[in-house]
């Protein structure tokens, strides 16, 4: 390593807020193929196998943050917040929230062509960067560096999940299951004209599976379809169980 690399490094630690034992783990996080591929005769190694680390690292702790904190997710929720969580836009941005694209070592080739701005390679590289982390020191450190980096992003997806789409999950669930759609009937309105609140059920199959209510019928919709799709998994869960037991 060049005192070239190691004020490099030293500048990256004090503006990341991270410190590492081992600097060369923190240089190849950072190092892209492109970066490597031009300097075939310096045994130098590319990001992609801690990548590769990082990404499963990464995973664990957004799941194990989701069961602690949420624990009426069912395991389709977790994975589809998951999903949302773990995305190249989701980590490129976390990426560029602690200021990693300006400390990527990419080609000549790469950084002509915009290489430091593309989501791909530094979503890439946030997650070699985390891979590097845990086998610095130990899992704690990187989920707390995780933790309080994407905390607040993990809740707002959980909360749009909750309150927004279970009427896209009832929709894809019902479909696959039994080759049909929900339909929402309103079954009552009460209140003055300026207050009103909606009561909506929902059908499935000829049956009317939950019921929902809301201060307009769209949220009272979105209300029907979240006890109706808790309620099916639920039952869901317990047919595995039993089958399996």
């Amino acid at each position: 390593m060049t005192p070239q690399d190691k004020l490099f490094l030293k500048e990256i630690q004090k503006n990341l807020k991270v410190r590492f034992n081992n600097l060369d783990l923190l240089l190849t996080s950072l190092s892209h193929k492109s970066f490597v591929n031009e300097r075939q005769k310096d045994s130098i190694e590319n990001n992609e196998k801690l990548e590769f680390l990082g990404d499963s690292v990464l995973g664990l702790i957004i799941t194990e943050y989701l069961y602690n904190k949420y624990p009426d997710l069912n395991e389709g929720d977790m994975a589809r917040i998951k999903s949302v969580v773990v995305s190249e836009d989701s980590l490129s941005a976390a990426g560029r929230r602690i200021g990693l694209n300006n400390y990527l070592r990419i080609g000549k080739g790469e950084e002509l062509t915009g290489g430091r701005d593309k989501k791909a390679l530094i979503a890439d590289a946030f997650e070699a960067f985390l891979g590097a982390i845990y086998l610095d020191s130990k899992y704690s450190k990187v989920e707390g560096f995780v933790i309080e980096l994407m905390a607040d992003e993990i809740d707002l997806v959980v909360n749009e999940r909750q309150g927004m789409d279970y009427k896209t999950l009832l929709q894809e669930f019902v479909q696959k299951k039994y080759k049909d759609c929900p339909k929402y009937r309103l079954i009552s309105e009460s209140g003055p004209e300026h207050d009103k609140t909606f009561n909506m059920e929902v059908i499935i199959n000829d049956n009317v599976v939950a019921y929902g209510s809301g201060k307009t019928k769209k949220e009272a919709e979105k209300e029907a379809a979240q006890f109706a799709y808790n309620k099916l998994n639920s039952v869901k869960r317990l047919s595995n169980n039993k089958t399996s037991g």
